[in-house]
C-alpha cells in the first residue's frame, strides 16, 4: 500500500527529485546512481538509445551526455513535457512499453531505470518481449531496479520506502525472477551486479 506521498511524489518533480537523490545516497549519489547501469557499455555520439519509461527525464539527461541519438518513451504526457523541457535534445515519444510504437531492431541499447517495478509481471513479460524486437541483433537491454535484499539488515528502510512510496507491483518484483523471464524471452546475461544490501538490481542482457 502506497501512501498520499506517492502522488505528491508525480506530481511534484521537486519532491521527487528529492526523495530520488536522498535515495542514491546509499549508491554514492545521484549521478552514480543514474550510470550504474550504463557501466562498460560502449556508448559513443551515433549509438541508437531508447530511455525507457523515461519519466520527467532524469536519466536521459545523462544518455544525451554519451549519445546524440537518445529517444525517450513513456505513456504520460505530462512526463514527457517535463523531460523535454530538461533534456530538449532528445526525442520523446509517447507510448506503453508493453507495446511501443516503434520499429523493429532500432536501437543498439535500451535503457530503463527502477520502472519494471510499476509492471505486473505479465506486463513485465510483454515488455522484455518487446525490448526484445526494438534491439538490433546484438544490441543490450540495461536497466537497474529493486531486488530482494540478501542481507536482512536492509529488509526494514526498503520495506519502508515501498510501504510509503510504492504499489503492490513492486513487492511482487521482489519475488520475481527478471533474469529468468530475459533468458526466456531469448537475452543472454552479460552483467547482473547487486548494490545496497542486495536491495537494488543492475542487470546487461545482450540480444
Amino acid at each position: 500500500m502506497a501512501t498520499i506521498l506517492r502522488t505528491l511524489s508525480y506530481k511534484y518533480q521537486w519532491f521527487y527529485d528529492g526523495i530520488s537523490n536522498l535515495a542514491a545516497l546509499a549508491v554514492g549519489g545521484e549521478n552514480r546512481f543514474r550510470n550504474l547501469a550504463l557501466e562498460q557499455l560502449p556508448i559513443d555520439k551515433n549509438t541508437e538509445v531508447l530511455d525507457l519509461c523515461c519519466g520527467a527525464g532524469q536519466t536521459t539527461k545523462i544518455l544525451a551526455q554519451y549519445s546524440d541519438r537518445v529517444t525517450g518513451l513513456d505513456a504520460s504526457p505530462v512526463a514527457l513535457t517535463r523531460a523535454q523541457r530538461n533534456v530538449p535534445n532528445a526525442r520523446y515519444i509517447e507510448g506503453l512499453a508493453q507495446n511501443m510504437p516503434l520499429e523493429s531492431e532500432r536501437f543498439d541499447l535500451v535503457h530503463s531505470s527502477v520502472a519494471l517495478h510499476e509492471m505486473n509481471p505479465d506486463e513485465l513479460q510483454q515488455i522484455f518481449q518487446e525490448v526484445y524486437r526494438v534491439l538490433k541483433p546484438g544490441g543490450v537491454f540495461a536497466f537497474i531496479d529493486f531486488h530482494k535484499p540478501t542481507n536482512g539488515l536492509f529488509w526494514p528502510p526498503l520495506a519502508l520506502f515501498m510501504w510509503l512510496f510504492e504499489t503492490q507491483t513492486a513487492w511482487q518484483l521482489l519475488q520475481t525472477d527478471l533474469l529468468a523471464k530475459l533468458e526466456e524471452t531469448g537475452f543472454k546475461i552479460a552483467r547482473h551486479k547487486l548494490y545496497v544490501g542486495g536491495s537494488l538490481q543492475v542487470a546487461q542482457a545482450k540480444k
